[in-house]
């Protein structure tokens, strides 16, 4: 059908109605055939090849997003069954059938609401009815729409009737949430997924309806109403519908943001453009000359985020065609600042402003939130570079920094003297609260205790501390922590600052790494040194494998050794030792002179 031809019908839409009645635009101008539907052609073809084949189910399940046009097929492939002229692919809207059917009222063709229908009594009486013929057309057909609000006892009763209806019955159920209908009515039915509608589809259908309505409107106008639709024709219309009551005859896109509190795209290409040139305070001063223009803070944040992933689609090389948010025509402008921003950065930024969305539905103070946002971006630094200075660091190579230009002093290495001594305190029998120590016969299990270090000062580390406060602050963790931790993590070569709370330690050895990477230990270090620090610290724990000695095995002399280690082992004291302390055996001592 050309568009002229449309046109007309859809002009002739109105004249149905009762005089004096005002209809909505999204009611007058449903739908009325295949040929109108917009979106699902997939879905209309096969519909058709079903009544031309003969092969027309007994159940069908329309499922998708809100207002893609779920109900608006069920009545056309109503009408295209019980039309006089049917079953055909097209319906005369002519016939009282197809009358009955686009309004509503028809005997033989039932909608049901299952949000109100949705108790096992009207699964009853629905069941109670199928078996009566239909008055004038050729099948009883009953439309089930948000059909998986239905108990799960009415489904129950559905079931039956479901599988083996009588001939003149067609059921066809509608839901947005598919999930949510059991599989045992899902295998009954055949299935057809709706598509969100395109924004080019919906922009000219908006067009068609501007244009009948007797009315202008700028295309950029149309096109931000088709985006903010999300894929819902439905949604697109009751837009356009409310903007048509807003304004006067012609419809700009000033009065799209204004309607809808949204910012210009020109706002959110400044807003980019200080956040990427690291500029918090006149970030700010962009925000608040937008919430002075009318623009809700929380509309401006989903926009930002939307704008940068936009953005993160052209850095990594998509088409104009993937942009969801911005015009096509500033794919290139995307790319470039994108670019100058940095892939990484830009992944952060899209994770600080998702956090704020999230967290701004909890709380009244959306515009703090919002600002704090944009304050934390400025303060990302070329995270780009990252990837680089840890394969550099790895590779044993020089780690100079390039974020922020801030060089990187190799760190000297642990001395002996910095590493606090070990404790080792006797064993105590808990039932004689007195010391006991192992029997001489079997020799003496050490287990390695830590004692809290007396010194309680902690460092003074701001988001640009230098190397050797970092090892310092390391080595004032490990020492705190004391005991076997101290010998594992206290054995590395080097420390390094890949960013602002990340410490990277180059253990000796591979096995030194293995434990200190032990979720417990790992734990305890980065809780110490994040004390320590003021702030939260991630240890990550690398080691060269080239270099990397493999971990001596423990060579006991003799087999009699061997059975006395494990005896000492498994004494009742050591293990109690090594639960109270959560300790670690490391070696076994000779038993002692009395």
């Amino acid at each position: 059908m050309s568009d002229a031809a449309a046109l007309d019908n859809e002009a002739t839409v109105g004249t149905v109605e009762k005089s004096g009645e005002y209809v909505v635009v999204a009611r007058r101008y449903r739908p009325k055939t295949f040929t109108e539907l917009v979106g699902q052609n997939q879905v209309a073809q096969a519909l058709r090849n079903a009544i031309l084949t003969n092969r027309v189910g007994h159940a069908y399940l329309f499922t998708g997003a809100r207002g893609v046009g779920k109900t608006s097929t069920a009545r056309i492939f109503a009408k295209c069954l019980n039309c006089v002229d049917g079953p055909t692919t097209e319906p005369c809207g002519e016939c009282d059938s197809c009358q009955g059917i686009a309004s509503g009222d028809d005997v033989d063709v039932l909608e049901i609401d299952g949000a109100s229908n949705r108790g096992i009594e009207n699964i009853r009486e629905l069941r109670s009815n199928v078996n009566i013929r239909p008055s004038r057309a050729h099948f009883k057909i009953y439309i089930i729409d948000e059909v998986h609000m239905l108990s799960r006892e009415a489904f129950n009763a559905l079931l039956k009737t479901l599988e083996e209806p009588p001939e003149h019955v067609k059921f066809i159920f509608c839901t947005t949430e598919a999930n949510k209908i059991p599989i045992t009515v899902l295998s009954r039915c055949q299935r057809y997924d709706f598509a969100p509608v395109a924004s080019d589809e919906i922009l000219d259908r908006l067009r068609l309806i501007v244009k009948t309505e007797g009315r202008e409107a700028e295309d950029a106008a149309l096109y931000l109403l088709a985006r903010r639709a999300g894929g819902s024709m439905r949604d697109s219309q009751s837009l356009l519908e409310q903007l048509l009551s807003f304004c006067g005859n012609r419809v700009t896109e000033q009065d799209v943001h204004s309607m809808l509190g949204t910012a210009q795209s020109g706002r959110l290409a400044n807003i980019a453009d200080s956040l990427i040139q690291r500029q918090a305070a006149q970030a700010l001063a962009e925000l608040d000359a937008a919430v002075r223009e009318g623009v809700d803070v929380g509309q401006l944040a989903e926009q930002l985020l939307g704008y940068f992933r936009d953005m993160m689609t052209a850095v990594v090389g998509c088409d104009a065609d993937l942009l969801l948010h911005a015009a096509a025509a500033d794919h290139g402008k995307l790319a470039e600042t994108g670019q100058q921003f940095g892939l990484e950065t830009l992944l952060a930024a899209v994770q600080i402003l998702d956090q704020t969305i999230a967290r701004m539905r909890q709380t009244t103070q959306v515009r703090t939130l919002v600002e704090m946002a944009l304050v934390r971006i400025c303060q990302l630094e070329r995270l780009d570079d990252l990837s680089k200075m840890i394969a550099q660091f790895q590779a044993g190579g020089s780690t100079r920094s390039t974020a922020g230009d801030r060089p990187t002093r190799k760190p000297t290495p642990a001395t002996p003297a910095q590493i606090p001594e070990k404790k080792k305190e006797p064993l105590t029998d808990s039932s004689s609260g007195g010391s006991k120590d192992v029997p001489e016969e079997q020799g003496l299990a050490e287990v390695v205790v830590s004692e809290p270090s007396a010194e309680e000062n902690t460092a003074e580390i701001t988001s640009g501390w230098t190397p050797a406060e970092a090892e310092a602050c390391y080595l004032q963790a490990i020492g705190k922590i004391g005991g076997i931790i101290t010998d594992f993590a206290g054995d590395f070569e080097s420390t390094a600052i890949p960013a602002p709370n990340v410490l990277v330690v180059r253990l000796k050895a591979r096995y030194n790494k293995d434990w200190c990477e032990r979720a417990d230990v790992k734990r305890k270090l980065e809780q110490t040194l994040s004390h320590l620090a003021g702030r939260s610290i991630r240890i990550d724990f690398v080691v060269n494998e080239e270099t990397s000695p493999q971990r001596p095995p423990r060579r006991p002399s003799s087999r009699n050794q061997v059975q006395k280690m494990r005896e000492i082992e498994r004494h009742p004291l050591v293990q109690e030792a090594v639960e109270l302390f959560e300790a670690e055996i490391v070696h076994v001592d000779g038993p002692r002179e009395a």
